[in-house]
């Protein structure tokens, strides 16, 4: 019998339980220890998790180094620190979305990855959606023709709704609006989402980007008590794709009526299809062959595919790493990059 997987989790706040919980049902993988800074916290996720081993340092776990990889699901600044620290001490990394804060940290965490051979992913969860996946099919198999024009966006409404709790007295809301707590708004929180999404869904990386940031004025002073209210609300993109087509990539808080939904159109010169995300299920249709005649809409059922937890776990049986990797969420985050350096400037190469 093969030997199993053993994995660390690194970092126990809300998004570990998801990868604990998804890595326990592939039956390749023995969870054998969680490491959190938090006092106690660790010992008391490992518990939960039937973990042995629970560390509160890095350094300790590392030490101990009865684990082949980790699932870092540390804070976004501290992604680049562990995760280099993980790498140099040849462990797989599947590490959560931003890679880093800027491109040239991810970078730095792409080059160390390749150099060393390790596996290296990134938890772009839309790559889980199905729908994107049959949608990416109909592009790359020529269905759709030639791809002219693309529509994506990342539909939030929690500042204008009270579905999510009253932003204006939540510390979990407002430290997203305020630059000075470590925000970078709308476009740094799901930016990286809908680009991949975009990208990912018309097979075709970004080569220009023209983008718009806007902040709203949303309370007296524009602050509320220690949160000066000044990240970016609403982000908007016109955009080029190395396959020749253009389009618009937009993120927003203010999207009223809609809770927390990606939405995707490619439209080729012989065919369309559009991907709607919801949470809890998602609505594939498309606009192909005769259709374009009569602009009939056809509905599309997908077939499941696996997750990025189950493929990284295969990358690492298998010794060859599998998408999305750093390299491809480091060239994400130079877009984030140009989108904050050059808000409003025009057109920039990427």
């Amino acid at each position: 019998m093969t030997k199993p997987i053993r994995l660390l989790v690194l970092g126990t706040g809300g998004m570990a339980k998801a990868h604990a919980t998804a890595f326990a049902l592939d039956p390749r993988v023995e969870l054998v220890g969680a490491c959190d800074v938090v006092p106690g916290r660790a010992a008391e996720f490992a518990k939960a998790h039937g973990m042995a081993k629970s560390f509160e340092d890095l350094d300790a776990a590392i030490a101990w180094g009865g684990f082949d990889a980790a699932t870092n699901v540390t804070p976004d600044a501290i992604h680049h620190p562990t995760t280099m620290k993980l790498l140099k001490a040849g462990k797989h990394v599947l590490c959560e979305k931003p890679l880093a804060e800027n491109f040239a940290l991810a970078d730095e965490m792409a080059k160390a990855a390749e150099q060393a051979g390790l596996i290296n992913m990134v938890n772009l969860t839309y790559r889980n959606v199905a729908a994107l996946h049959v949608a990416r099919k109909l592009v790359t198999d020529g269905t759709l023709g030639r791809i002219r024009h693309v529509e994506a966006s990342y539909r939030q409404s929690w500042l204008v709704g009270n579905h999510w709790g009253d932003w204006k007295t939540l510390p979990m809301w407002l430290w997203r609006l305020s630059q000075k707590h470590g925000s970078k708004g709308v476009l740094g929180d799901v930016g990286i989402h809908i680009l991949d999404f975009a990208s990912f869904g018309c097979s075709s990386e970004l080569v220009a980007v023209q983008p718009r940031l806007k902040t709203f004025h949303k309370a007296d002073g524009d602050r509320i008590g220690e949160y000066p209210l000044d990240a970016n609300d609403s982000a908007v993109m016109t955009v080029e794709f190395a396959n020749g087509a253009i389009g618009v990539i937009q993120a927003s808080r203010f999207m009223t009526g809609h809770d927390n939904e990606l939405h995707l159109r490619i439209h080729g010169d012989k065919g369309a299809v559009e991907v709607r995300h919801f949470e809890g299920w998602t609505e594939l249709r498309a606009c192909t062959g005769d259709d374009v005649n009569t602009m009939a809409w056809r509905h599309i059922k997908p077939e499941p595919v696996e997750t990025n937890y189950r493929r990284f776990i295969n990358a690492v049986a298998a010794g060859k790493n599998e998408e999305p990797d750093f390299r491809h969420a480091a060239d994400l985050q130079r877009v984030l990059d140009l989108c904050f350096d050059r808000d409003g400037s025009g057109l920039v190469r990427v």
